[in-house]
């Protein structure tokens, strides 16, 4: 079965084409029209996938040395998102499909990155094989989730305000740092000091009595943003140059520790031996090596994407598109593309459909 993955979601524009549940190409093009705002701006987003749309899908058809003849199932991000980015590659996506006589398949962003360690990047792949905790963090998402091996998921725990990729985002332009400053607060964090500063860790058992604390697995980074900002506003230019990289450091620990003691707090108490991580902020090297460290004392198997399939990419659409057609599962008559799209909580599990 040969697959083409397309994803708009957001500022990145890809295609992808899947044979067999092996990616045979993945192209994606990030926007940088959005720096001098500071942030993505949903108009340009969505004029930037209309003008590349057409180019990235057929560099990806061209790569995996197909012709879109061969394709057999086309699938499309369908939200959440930002909706007009969203309508860009799921209306191109659909009037291909229409004109190839193709099914089309409409996959959930936020449920293609719980399942992206499924991504097959080669001989070497491995996907968890049971039930497994997935993290999955990016600038407008930060939620766990507990995945059976039937491919249900409960999501036991979100961000109740800002998600942890947009805290890495506003810091690092409190710092003065380029949009996006995510990417430019690990670069900078890895020659600094953690400890230089205690910046606060919201729902934490070192915010909390551990009473109030058990089994809330819910995240918040507004109090964060605000603390650094009052920090920042204490300190002289001079003194926030000088110690840029150990503030950088501060602000990346108090959000990575928080992350990484949910995730191993909730894996532990279900008695799961998996954890993925998956979504923008999964690239942080910060994170990575904060949650392998975490897992090996625990005993935990973590699997975490390749970088390019970390951020959004459509390698992650067309491999759950092909996961849900090798289960017998059926594509949603209706589906919901707003950004406040949601998801199973409160003990309620969801499934591929």
């Amino acid at each position: 079965m040969i697959i083409l993955g397309i994803e708009t979601s957001c500022d990145e524009t890809s295609a992808a084409v899947v044979r067999d549940g092996r990616v045979e190409s993945n192209i994606v093009s990030s926007q940088r029209c959005h720096s001098a705002f500071g942030g993505v701006v949903p108009e340009l987003a969505s004029r930037e996938h209309e003008r590349l749309i057409v180019s990235i899908t057929d560099s990806a058809v061209t790569e995996a040395n197909i012709t879109k003849n061969e394709l057999d199932v086309i699938a499309a991000t369908a939200g959440p998102g930002l909706i007009g980015a969203v309508m860009v590659g799921l209306c191109f996506a659909q009037g291909l499909a229409y004109a190839l006589g193709k099914p089309f398949v409409p996959v959930n962003h936020i449920e293609a990155h719980i399942f992206s360690p499924f991504i097959n990047e080669g001989e070497t792949h491995h996907a968890p094989e049971g039930s497994f905790v997935s993290l999955t963090v990016s600038g407008g998402h930060t939620m766990l989730s507990v995945v059976a091996k039937d491919l249900t998921y409960e999501v036991i725990g979100r961000t109740l305000d800002d998600a942890a990729g947009e805290a890495f985002d506003k810091t690092g332009k409190m710092l003065g740092l380029p949009y996006p400053a995510g990417p430019e607060i690990d670069k900078l964090a890895e020659k600094g000091d953690p400890g230089f500063h205690k910046f606060p860790r919201a729902l934490t058992s070192q915010s909390q009595t551990s009473k109030s604390y058990l089994g809330n697995f819910d995240f918040s980074f507004s109090g964060l943003k605000t603390s650094v900002l009052t920090w920042l506003q204490k300190q002289t230019p001079e003194f926030i140059e000088l110690h840029l990289p150990d503030i950088a450091a501060s602000i990346q620990w108090a959000i990575v520790s928080v992350l990484v003691e949910k995730t191993i707090v909730a894996a532990r108490s279900r008695g799961i031996k998996s954890v993925s991580i998956a979504g923008g902020v999964s690239a942080n090297s910060g994170l990575r090596k904060a949650m392998k460290e975490a897992c090996d004392r625990n005993g935990i198997t973590l699997y975490i994407p390749g970088t390019v399939y970390s951020t959004d990419n459509a390698a992650m659409i067309a491999t759950l598109a092909g996961v849900k057609l090798s289960r017998g599962m059926t594509a949603e008559r209706s589906y919901n593309i707003s950004p406040y799209a949601s998801f199973a909580a409160g003990g309620r599990k969801a499934g591929l459909k």
